[in-house]
């Protein structure tokens, strides 16, 4: 069985070697694995990959091959019995039923009203609209429909309508190695040069060792000079996960094209809003993870910051303590925004979400006034205007 999942990884452009491969087996042989389709995933990428930014070819051919990489999902176990949550239909209601359904009023009343449901449930409901559960018209749970709930235990965003959702996400890196699909972005990207030589001599000054040849009566006379590089500093924030799915390819786009432009780079992921930690590797964001306070001490005002991401959130992620969909955040997400944005005045953001969205999306239009309006589509047209703005 596993010769076939071989050739597939070389297929995928995996530089898999037949003494790796045998290398699985005899691993496998010695039970390292353990018959765990989640060991078995770890040992194979341990021995088959040798590279990271490979890391996501494998995790393809691996999902393709097998049809089966466990979920890390992780509701609140031990609060929120997973029985509870179990799916077996889901809602489908017109328009105007959707319309009938009121909210709680708030995100006071729902993490109260959250509360006492948990106190007092004792046991699994579907279909309702006052109990945790899935399928109906209550605020929590999964598979049904509310105006302004809390999203508990459901594997993936349907109307994108939760005010906090109480889950452990796997997001993946950026694949800086993509090719881009054009050049636009790259274009874009040069307006935002300052070349310096920096580094040991080792490019040729033509010029020069043509002028010092001569002044030698012919004797050849190399000069070398340090190469130019592009001396413009850019912090680089991606926002990572949920309904930035759908934007995956662009912004691998620009991210290659990023990493091939500027030699002085640095980034770190974040999700919906900054708050207190950011990270580089999203398979490893809940153990290593960086300060925001360190990113604010560690890098100088001269940097540029472009924050890439939908902006398209619950409000109370960037306005209340504790909006976090992920964890309970001390600070607001608009402190953490405000300090980034005087630390460095040179910030712009750019948006994947179609322009003709943003006008009826709060959370965007809470993130236009903090940045000055500063905040531009991710198109050829919007990087370009939004480069023009860092430049200035």
């Amino acid at each position: 069985m596993l010769i076939d999942f071989f050739f597939e990884l070389r297929r995928a452009g995996l530089k898999v070697t037949t003494t790796e491969f045998l290398t699985l087996l005899e691993a496998l042989q010695a039970r390292l694995a353990d018959f765990n389709m989640e060991q078995f995933y770890y040992l194979a990428r341990l021995i088959l990959v040798k590279d990271e930014t490979q890391y996501d070819r494998f995790d393809v051919v691996f999902a393709a091959y097998f049809n089966a990489v466990e979920s890390a999902l992780d509701v609140a176990a031990g609060e929120v019995p997973e029985a509870w949550l179990r799916r077996q239909a889901e809602l489908l209601l017109s328009e105007e039923e959707r319309r009938r359904i009121r909210s709680l009023g708030g995100w006071n009343a729902l993490m109260e009203t959250l509360k006492e449901r948990l106190r007092e449930q004792s046991s699994r409901h579907q279909g309702g609209s006052k109990w945790i559960g899935t399928a109906g018209t209550s605020p929590y749970g999964a598979y049904g429909y509310n105006p302004e709930g809390v999203r508990i235990g459901q594997s993936e965003s349907r109307h994108r309508r939760a005010v906090k959702v109480w889950d452990q996400r796997q997001f993946r890196n950026l694949d800086d190695r993509r090719q881009l699909g054009t050049r636009n972005i790259k274009v874009a990207l040069r307006r935002l040069r300052e070349f310096a030589r920096s580094g040991a001599a080792e490019v040729l000054d033509l010029d020069d060792t043509i002028r010092s040849t001569a002044r030698n009566a012919g004797m050849l006379d190399l000069k070398l000079v340090p190469e130019r590089h592009n001396a413009v500093k850019v912090l680089l924030f991606l926002d990572a996960g949920g309904s930035m799915d759908d934007y995956v390819r662009v912004c691998e786009e620009l991210f290659s094209a990023a990493r091939a432009e500027f030699k002085h780079l640095e980034y770190f992921y974040f999700h919906n809003c900054i708050y207190e930690r950011l990270w580089q590797d999203n398979a490893r964001r809940r153990t290593q993870s960086v300060s925001t306070w360190d990113v604010l001490h560690t890098y100088g005002s001269d940097y540029r910051v472009i924050f890439v991401g939908d902006a398209t959130m619950s409000p109370y992620e960037i306005t209340y303590p504790g909006g976090s969909v992920e964890h309970w955040n001390e600070e607001s997400g608009a402190q953490w925004m405000q300090r980034l944005l005087a630390a460095y005045p040179k910030a712009v953001w750019l948006n994947p979400q179609p322009r003709r969205r943003w006008d009826s999306t709060p959370s965007i239009q809470l993130l236009r006034e903090m940045l000055g309006e500063r905040m531009f589509a991710l198109t050829p047209a919007g990087l370009d205007a939004g480069i023009r703005a860092l430049s200035r």
